[in-house]
This record gives structure tokens, C-alpha cells and sequence, in this order.
């Protein structure tokens, strides 16, 4: 059989030794029955028993035609997978469809299907497909489930030809695979305001030259196809040129998301640890605010962000949100420890311009890391921070507490800095974080106009 539409397969690239490929194919009562014939024909050769020996010879050729029947057999089949969807939430499933086309003019005889699959995702599904009528097709489907985030390989497709006895089963393989990505958790969030601090939710928003907009004082000269009701006339009448009116428009607001990766700031290992807390969180919050019109950016300590983003980050309506979501999932679902030591990489990349909203993810922090975080909030236009609390989640998981724990003055260090920091104990929800950080926001903000007034 040579599989068509998929490219050449890999045994027919290995097919040199044509009579040991058969004879390697043989199941277990096909070599019984090889055995059994040239048993019976050396007994028969020794007896003196001529219809000992017809015997013989009937049971050691029947394996032997079968295997030649099979290996000589040429099919043309195509096959083609889909995964629906190809990025699954960890913890969820997704369902792989198969389709196999007979595109020879001869059906094929009796086929049994099998695809290759990482062990995390679920034992090998097998398959066993009556015979295709020449043109027709048929389609199956299985389904997969990982906790494990990450991008796991499916296929190559195998093929297992067979004969009616069941004497001899040789393997058809495609060279073309597919990839499921497994991507974080994503936890819907209250959509809250943080006190006013995050630029964009409607009055306080920046603004930029543009196209449309609200009339902008500065006046520019006229250009062929502008709406003449814009004119201004009085500086038409000083400029001696014909002269309209500026627009302008909203810019975007930037949020930026910061995720501590160092390796020795997280305990723990799996998908209830705290490092993947920490990416789950992450995801939401990039998502949440890419969904309400934010241009978002993802920063780790080493200082790197997704590729193929902007200065900016990303932003984008529609498709394009869609379209950035799953870049940012994708960087995500294969994220992992840095080995990284420290924050500095990331602060000397936060201190470069006003960022806008800063939400970070951080781990355990010693002294110097929480000083440098605490100088990341000058830069932005809020700052908040969900700092796990490594006593719970080193306790709860190894029932040890650690000795002197500096995690309460490391949360004071980075409040007293401007962060509306929290501290994540091991199982919170990032839902009701994330609408404390807003209640603490509105409190402070609240208590600073007091005492401005």
C-alpha cells in the first residue's frame, strides 16, 4: 500500500529487503503455522509419509501466500486530521477527527488505523475501518486531555494491513504530523476600573493626531478630499490658504503584564503549583484586558516579550484580537523557568517610558528583588502586583513551614512604593484578587484626594 496526499511514507523509503518485510510481519499464528508446516514436512520426510508431507507444505505456504499477498498489496489512500479546537485550556479536552480517502480505482480490504500520541495526552487510539469503495472515504474521531500545558505532536498516522487469516500484518506510516497546543488556564475577570488609574476606561484617555476625533485647536492646510464643513476660517483669512480643522482620536491604553519565570522563585512542580498559578494568571489578565481594547504586552524577568510584537504591544480589533490572543497563548503554553536571578533585566525595560497599567506576577522575593520591583511603579500608570506566598504554598504541599519568613515585609516594601500588592495564598481565585486590588485602588485613591483637598 503507498499512502497518497500525504507526501512519501517512511517504510516505503526503508523498503529494500522486500522478502524480510514480509516474513517480519508474520503474527503469532502465522508462525505457528510455519512452524507447524516444516514440522510436519521433516516428519513426514523421515516416516515415509507422502500425505504427512501435503500437510505440511498446505500449512507452511498458507503464512508464507498471505504474507506475499499483503506485502504486495498497493492501496492509495489520503488521510487528513483536524483538531477542534487546536489550542485546548489545560484540564480540557479536544477532539481529533480523522479522515481517510480511497482515491485508487480498487477498494481496499480490511484496514486498521492507529495514530501516534504523547502518553500525556491519553492511551493510542486504534481503529479498525471496513472496506472503502473506490472514491469513498471514511472518518473517525477521538478525543484527548492534558493538564499539562505545552505543544504536543500527533501522528504520523500508521496503517496495518492484514490478511483475512490473520497471518501477517505489515504497518503503513505518513510522514505529516499535526500539533496540539495545550495553553494556561484563562479565568474570566470582573472588568473593574482600579480607581482611574488604568488610562483608557473612557474620560481619562490620552490622545493622538488622526484621521477622526473631536476638533483639535491647531489648524492644518487643506488637502484634496477634505470635508470643506471643517474649514477654519479664521485662519484661513491669516494664512492666506485655505486651512481645516485637526482631528484627533483616542490612543490605546497599555497594559502591561509582568511574569516572574526565575526558577528559584517558585516551589513546587505540576499543574497545581505555584509557578502555573502564576501563567493561568497571567493569561487572563493579557486576555481581559486585549478584550476591553487595552494594547497589551507580556514581559518576563529576563526582559524578553512575544515575538512579533509591537513596541507598544499588542492591540487590534475583531480578528486581530483573536489573532494576538493566540500568539500571546502560544508563548504561554511552552513558557517555562528562567535562569534568571534577579528583576533587573525587566525593570531596565519597564523604565524606558510611561507603561500605563502594570500587573505582575512575582514569586518568592529577597530584599534586593522586592527594592527593584518597588521602582518599576514610577514608570506606570498603576501598578499592581499578586505575590505568591511561598510559606502556604511550601506547606500545603510538603507540610515543612519555612523558617523566617520575610514574605509580610516584602508586601509592605512594594505598598510603600505605590503597588497595590496582594499576597496569593495557595488555591485563590484570581476573580476575587482582582476585584480586591480594585477595592484597594479606589480606598487609596479615595484617601489621596482627601488629602489633596
Amino acid at each position: 500500500m503507498s499512502p497518497g496526499g500525504a507526501g512519501p511514507t517512511e517504510d516505503d523509503r526503508k523498503e529494500t529487503g522486500g522478502v524480510r518485510t514480509a516474513l517480519s510481519g508474520l503474527t503469532t499464528r502465522g508462525r505457528s503455522f510455519l512452524a507447524a508446516g516444516i514440522a510436519a514436512a521433516i516428519c513426514a520426510f523421515v516416516l515415509g509419509q507422502s500425505d504427512l508431507l501435503r500437510v505440511g507444505l498446505l500449512l507452511a505456504a498458507l503464512p508464507l501466500i498471505c504474507a506475499a499477498v499483503v506485502y504486495r498489496t498497493r492501496y492509495r489512500v489520503a488521510a487528513s486530521r483536524r483538531l477542534a479546537p487546536a489550542r485546548a485550556p489545560a484540564g480540557s479536552e479536544a477532539r481529533v477527527h480523522l479522515r481517510m480517502d480511497n482515491v485508487s480505482r480498487l477498494p481496499t480490504g480490511l484496514l486498521m488505523l492507529q495514530d501516534r500520541v504523547p502518553y500525556v495526552l491519553g492511551p493510542r487510539p486504534r481503529f479498525v475501518l471496513d472496506r472503502v469503495e473506490p472514491g469513498g472515504h471514511r472518518e473517525v474521531s477521538y478525543r484527548v486531555r492534558s493538564d499539562l500545558r505545552g505543544r504536543y505532536p500527533l501522528g504520523p498516522l500508521q496503517l496495518r494491513l492484514t490478511d483475512p487469516f490473520g497471518m501477517c500484518e505489515l504497518t503503513r506510516s505518513f510522514s505529516t504530523y499535526d500539533t496540539l497546543t495545550v495553553i494556561p488556564r484563562v479565568e474570566p475577570l470582573t472588568p473593574v476600573r482600579f480607581g482611574g488609574e488604568a488610562q483608557g476606561y473612557g474620560d481619562g484617555r490620552q490622545r493622538s493626531l488622526a484621521l477622526a476625533g473631536e476638533d483639535d485647536v491647531i489648524p492644518r492646510g487643506y488637502r484634496y478630499g477634505d470635508d470643506l464643513r471643517r474649514v477654519h476660517w479664521r485662519s484661513t483669512a491669516r494664512y492666506g490658504e485655505l486651512m481645516v480643522r485637526r482631528e484627533e482620536q483616542p490612543r490605546r491604553s497599555r497594559c502591561t503584564v509582568l511574569l516572574d519565570t526565575r526558577g528559584g522563585a517558585h516551589e513546587g512542580a505540576g499543574p497545581d503549583s505555584a509557578f502555573e498559578w502564576a501563567v493561568s494568571g497571567a493569561a487572563s489578565v493579557l486576555v481581559h484586558m486585549l478584550e476591553r481594547g487595552f494594547s497589551v504586552r507580556l514581559l518576563t524577568d529576563s526582559g524578553s516579550a512575544v515575538p512579533g510584537e509591537g513596541g507598544d504591544g499588542f492591540a487590534g480589533t475583531g480578528q486581530e484580537t483573536a489573532d494576538a490572543a493566540g500568539l500571546m497563548m502560544d508563548t504561554l503554553a511552552v513558557i517555562d523557568y528562567s535562569d534568571g536571578t534577579g528583576l533587573s533585566r525587566a525593570y531596565d525595560v519597564l523604565r524606558g517610558g510611561n507603561e500605563g497599567l502594570l500587573v505582575a506576577f512575582l514569586g518568592d522575593l529577597d530584599e534586593e528583588q522586592a527594592t527593584t520591583v518597588a521602582k518599576m511603579s514610577r514608570r506606570s500608570g498603576g501598578a499592581v502586583a499578586f505575590v505568591l506566598d511561598p510559606d502556604t504554598w511550601v506547606r500545603e504541599a510538603t507540610d515543612v513551614a519555612r523558617p523566617g519568613d520575610q514574605h509580610p515585609q516584602r508586601l509592605r516594601l512594594l505598598r510603600e512604593a505605590g503597588w497595590t500588592a496582594l499576597s496569593v495564598p495557595r488555591g485563590a481565585s484570581l476573580d476575587e484578587l482582582w476585584r480586591q486590588a480594585d477595592r484597594e485602588r479606589s480606598g487609596l485613591a479615595s484617601l489621596s484626594g482627601e488629602a489633596r483637598g
